[in-house]
């Protein structure tokens, strides 16, 4: 069996239960404390960070690879494309989101000086892909993908984080409640993460 060692509150480790959630695949999951990480952590995670995924003598970490590997693994419902093209496609994709959003989550959750960059920055960011909210249902079409449960989890803290998008931002809206909406999602939350829209 799986075991995800996960954050009460990581935005990443939010990503890979909710990949676990949606293929309905039997997992158990280990939450570590944010502040003093378990030591099976620091043993099998170099970096000493959450999320990190064991099965049998596989460890992995760094949350895109955990959920790839799940998606390869359990290939139904399939949440990266199956063309190499549309696939490498979104992969860049997740990159950008990495380097582009993802990055000031470190800022944003110090509410620190550099809070305040952080939060235009990633308004900025979210604006940019309104675009995309507006060709599908999800952000590669009708059906959820890896991309949408990568996003999923930063659009969940948005107010937490003090982000408000503007009025140029609206297809947000619509499609935030489509993902928050989605039982594997509300499954996947913890109760510290359930209240951050309480």
């Amino acid at each position: 069996m799986m075991t995800l060692y996960s954050g009460g509150t990581c935005p990443r480790s939010h990503r890979c239960r909710t990949v676990l959630f949606e293929k309905g695949m039997d997992f158990a999951i280990e939450y570590v404390d944010g502040q003093g990480r378990a030591e099976d952590v620091a043993v099998i995670n170099p970096y000493n960070q959450v999320p990190v995924l064991v099965e049998r003598d596989l460890v992995l970490y760094e949350a895109n690879i955990i959920n790839e590997y799940i998606d390869d693994r359990f290939p139904h419902p399939q949440l990266m494309p199956a063309d190499p093209a549309t696939r490498a496609r979104a992969r860049l994709m997740l990159f950008q989101f990495e380097k582009d959003l993802f990055c000031f989550l470190d800022a944003l959750e110090a509410d620190g000086a550099d809070a305040v960059a952080a939060r235009r920055a990633v308004a900025a960011g979210l604006t940019q892909l309104t675009p995309v909210f507006n060709r599908g249902r999800f952000l590669l079409g009708d059906d959820l993908s890896m991309l949408d449960i990568a996003l999923a989890p930063l659009l969940w803290r948005l107010p937490r984080y003090g982000i408000e998008l503007g009025r140029e931002a609206a297809p947000v809206e619509t499609y935030v409640r489509r993902l928050f909406d989605r039982p594997a999602f509300q499954e996947a939350m913890t109760p510290a993460e359930k209240a951050m829209r309480a």
